[in-house]
């Protein structure tokens, strides 16, 4: 396994993170996490709202028998965690009360990246980096980071830190792969200048891009799109152009002796300005797999063979974020 800098700071997070949510069961969230750990990742990415906290709870049971010095936590704040009116967002009381939360479930002193999980219009953005930044002189949090901001609301938060002496942003955390590609053309040219280090999530688009949803052929059983979970599926990804572009990539993968899932993982990777790739699993097979990804190199040759099979399906708006896809390859048609 691999290891790179968190933007321009001196942490070093793997190529590969184990995205840790509760997809199926406990147990076997539990074993997934485990095999991470046997494959080298040291870069565990969570968030208090995953499956009710209980995501936090399973990971800190695996990671409590790992040298924490070891092991880079990451987690989030701001989706709702209860009932109430003040379980969500980023004032500095839900932030302040979620990381408590966060270490106690996690079983640690400290998170080392800590992140805005989405921007909270109704909080001023001096308070939220105030209670982020108390957090870090606290020694409870490391690292600050957001996730799905646009580049206007990070150079704002940027320029809030500089006037104030807040610690400062160090990681974005986008949604980034073949076909959603929206932080290309602003937020990632940004976080380039001001050293913000990338950790993707769905470098896979939602299991899309592994191949297993076939032209034709019915949705696979258990899988997201045949689940319960369809409707936060991409409805667009499942139309015929796009699975047959996307069943193109078969045949590249072949040539390289690689899979379709690591192939889209080397390509995420190519960008030197993506840290570490988050990679979810329902099996530990899986997690072997996609850990695998870290090292595969793609030349300009390959790269240029996928941009020709994708590009009509490519998503590019910046506009987009914080959207999820939902009609991969439509946009002409929409603007016609």
């Amino acid at each position: 396994m691999r290891h790179r800098a968190l933007g321009r700071s001196g942490l070093q997070i793997s190529e590969i993170a184990y995205g840790s949510w509760i997809s199926t069961t406990e147990d076997s969230a539990e074993a997934v996490a485990r095999e991470a750990l046997e494959q080298g990742i040291t870069t565990f990415d969570t968030a208090d709202a995953y499956a009710g906290t209980l995501a936090e709870t399973v990971l800190g049971r695996v990671l409590s028998g790992a040298r924490r010095e070891s092991v880079v936590i990451s987690t989030k704040v701001c989706a709702p965690v209860g009932p109430g009116p003040n379980d969500r967002g980023l004032s500095r009381k839900h932030i302040m009360e979620s990381a408590a939360g966060s270490l106690r479930r996690l079983r640690t002193d400290h998170i080392d990246i800590y992140q805005a999980h989405r921007y909270d219009a109704r909080t001023p953005l001096e308070e939220t980096l105030r209670a982020f930044d108390d957090l870090v002189r606290q020694g409870k949090v490391l690292y600050i980071g957001v996730s799905e901001w646009t580049a206007d609301q990070i150079v704002a938060a940027l320029k809030i830190a500089g006037e104030m002496g807040f610690d400062r942003i160090i990681s974005n955390q986008p949604q980034y792969n073949m076909v959603w590609r929206v932080i290309e053309s602003e937020v990632l040219e940004l976080c380039t200048r001001e050293g913000i280090g990338q950790i993707v999530w769905s470098p896979l688009a939602q299991g899309l891009l592994t191949g297993k949803y076939r032209p034709g052929a019915p949705l696979p059983p258990g899988s997201r799109a045949g689940g319960p979970a369809r409707s936060q599926f991409a409805v667009g990804a499942l139309t015929e152009d796009v699975l047959d572009r996307v069943a193109q990539l078969a045949s590249v993968a072949a040539e390289l002796s690689i899979t379709m899932p690591q192939l889209a993982l080397a390509w995420v990777l190519r960008n030197p300005q993506v840290s570490s790739a988050i990679v979810g699993a329902t099996a530990p097979g899986q997690i072997v797999e996609t850990a695998a990804a870290s090292g595969i190199e793609l030349d300009d040759d390959v790269l240029a063979r996928i941009d020709d099979i994708l590009e009509p399906i490519v998503e590019r708006d910046p506009a987009k974020t914080p959207a999820h896809p939902t009609d991969y390859g439509r946009q002409s048609e929409h603007d016609a």
